[in-house]
């Protein structure tokens, strides 16, 4: 390994050959290519990556949003020494850019100013096409989200087909899936011995079926060919629930899929980092500042500027969301002491409001959560902690973010500190108290939540808790607000056009919504995105419970019909005006 002469790691990892002179560099060990502007803050994976590498001693390269245009914007900065890693940024490229009604967002907001098609559609596949033609002999490693939900066949919404694994598509050397701060160390240091890339947990390659050995892989879970799920749409339900099980740390198989001639290799998942390692990762010298390169805003620097992130992970398994698929279903916590020393370094900075907008992650009070049953641990199979309901041996005490939060707004120069990357209320509802501290200190004025919807039959193929939980937390976050003397509002997070979900369910949620005297602003129509159980429904309009057939919304008319349920409160004159929430950049 070539180890860094600096005493410093310099304030940002260098995104040019000028940059890398200025720090002595003649060459990268690492190129990461990234479809997102660089901001050198955690909350943006090239940048965790990229820091979490340089700690490590590798001399990392950041190339954000190159021209593809041209193999030549590739070689900006030479031909690594070791790989090029490839991510379409924070989001998959294609979400980035259409809406749910399959119009062209209007902004960006992981590029300078906002602006859109700073990247291509999909992202990864173009990346990749370059680089290949710029330095077809570098091994290209891909991962982040669009990457790691598209690493066996999925149904992909935009084509509306059935799409190959997006690493053999692309013939990606090798594909990192979830987080990847274990598996990138370990491609790095096999490249560095000369080693082979067989094996390393988190990770996915290919064989073609003749080079295959199957005496490899003796206990090997064989998924639906590629050819069975496009001949069989019922196939995908198969393969969601599969692969909803195998993503857990704690399954070992190894996954096998053939597509065409080839058989895609998946390894066992990496083990979630530790606290302490957790802790070390967030401890590294990011500036939390936009590379000097930009001059506009990038808005989703911006809403995290802030921020601190405080728990990865997420146990709920709701069947239309890729967290747990990405990011695991165990809960990783920091220790309180990490948060509030990155608090304290924030509080330093010059810029700093003194107001801290959000102590969070997928949902917030969901740290310092966990199993607490060895042997459940490593067997269960529940898509969800908290579904049909809260697992007994899921430890649900809020004590610990409670803690968080009152020592955290007791540092000095801490005048606000806000929750605004959600909560579950469910798992709010047990502890009253945990509800009275956060209406009386950690609400800037409004808090958001996600009932998603109020019928029954809905709520289960959701995987959500039953509405009237939701009206129990509705009633008690207003009597709090009241007691604390505060004019605050519960962001009601509702969706339209779900499998299975009938005008008949709208006419329900719309009852639901006039009684509650809610008039929601901010709603989703849903998406299909790959990989998950609601895109499985979607594509074969069957119930994964039962096996039985449902109404799927599919058309523009049907759909958009279910979002003005949801808006009825809305006059004809109100819809499409500027900054009205029914414009399509608002649905997701």
């Amino acid at each position: 390994m070539v180890k860094r002469t600096e005493k410093r790691a310099a304030p940002f990892l260098p995104t040019s050959r000028q940059e890398m002179v200025s720090l002595g560099w003649s060459f990268l060990d690492i190129l990461l290519v990234t479809g997102d502007a660089y901001v050198d803050h955690p909350s943006f994976g090239a940048a965790l990556i990229g820091r979490h590498l340089e700690s490590l001693g590798y001399r990392v390269g950041i190339l954000p949003q190159p021209d593809w245009r041209s193999p030549e914007a590739f070689l900006a900065m030479g031909v690594p020494r070791l790989f090029v890693g490839v991510t379409s940024g924070a989001m998959d490229s294609m979400v980035n850019h259409y809406t749910s009604l399959g119009k062209p967002r209007r902004e960006d907001h992981y590029a300078e100013g906002g602006l859109p098609k700073a990247r291509p559609d999909r992202a990864v596949l173009v990346y990749v096409n370059r680089i290949r033609e710029a330095m077809p002999w570098v091994p290209v490693v891909i991962g982040g989200v669009e990457a790691s939900l598209r690493r066996v066949s999925h149904y992909d919404f935009w084509s509306n087909r059935i799409r190959k694994s997006v690493l053999l598509d692309s013939k990606a050397t090798l594909l990192v899936y979830g987080m990847g701060e274990r598996a990138v160390a370990e491609i790095a240091r096999r490249l560095e011995a000369g080693e082979d890339l067989e094996g390393i947990p988190g990770t996915a390659l290919y064989r073609g079926q003749t080079d295959f050995q199957i005496s490899r892989y003796p206990e090997a879970l064989w998924l639906p060919d590629h050819e069975e799920l496009e001949a069989a749409a019922e196939k995908l339900l198969e393969l969601a629930w599969l692969m909803e099980q195998q993503s857990q740390p704690w399954m070992q198989r190894v996954l096998l899929q053939r597509a065409d001639s080839r058989v895609l290799i998946l390894f066992p998942p990496a083990r979630p980092l530790t606290g302490q390692e957790l802790d070390r990762l967030y401890a590294l010298p990011f500036s939390r500042k936009p590379h000097p390169r930009y001059k506009g805003e990038i808005p989703a620097f911006t809403m995290v500027r802030d921020s601190v992130t405080v728990v990865r992970g997420c146990a709920g398994g709701c069947s239309f969301c890729s967290i747990a698929l990405h990011q695991g279903r165990v809960l990783q916590s920091r220790s309180k002491e990490s948060v509030l020393e990155e608090i304290k370094r924030l509080a330093r900075e010059k810029a700093f409001s003194g107001t801290i907008s959000d102590l969070g992650g997928p949902s917030a009070n969901m740290y310092g959560l966990g199993c607490t049953s060895r042997f459940k641990k490593g067997k269960c199979l529940r898509p969800s902690c908290l579904f049909p309901e809260i697992c007994a041996h899921l430890s649900a005490s809020q004590e610990a973010y409670t803690e968080l939060l009152t020592c955290a707004r007791g540092l000095p120069g801490v005048k606000h500190l806000f929750v605004s990357s959600g909560i579950r209320h469910d798992l709010a509802l047990r502890e009253p108290e945990f509800l009275e501290l956060l209406v009386r200190h950690h609400v800037s004025g409004h808090l958001k939540v996600a009932p998603e919807h109020a019928s029954s039959p809905v709520l289960a193929r959701m995987r959500k808790p039953s509405w009237s939980l939701y009206r129990a937390f509705q009633d008690r976050f207003r009597a709090a607000a009241k007691r604390a003397g505060k004019e605050l509002y519960l962001v009601p997070y509702l969706m339209a056009g779900f499998p299975g979900c009938s005008m008949k369910d709208m006419d329900v949620l719309e009852r639901r919504l006039r009684e509650s005297g809610l008039k929601p602003r901010q709603v989703q129509l849903f998406l299909p995105t790959p990989m998950t159980m609601a895109t499985a429904m979607y594509w074969s309009g069957m119930d994964p419970s039962c096996g039985e057939a449902i109404y799927v919304p599919r058309t523009h008319r049907q759909r958009k019909g279910q979002l003005d349920k949801l808006l009825y409160w809305r006059t004809a004159r109100a819809r499409g005006t500027p900054g009205s929430p029914t414009r399509d950049d608002d649905l997701s």
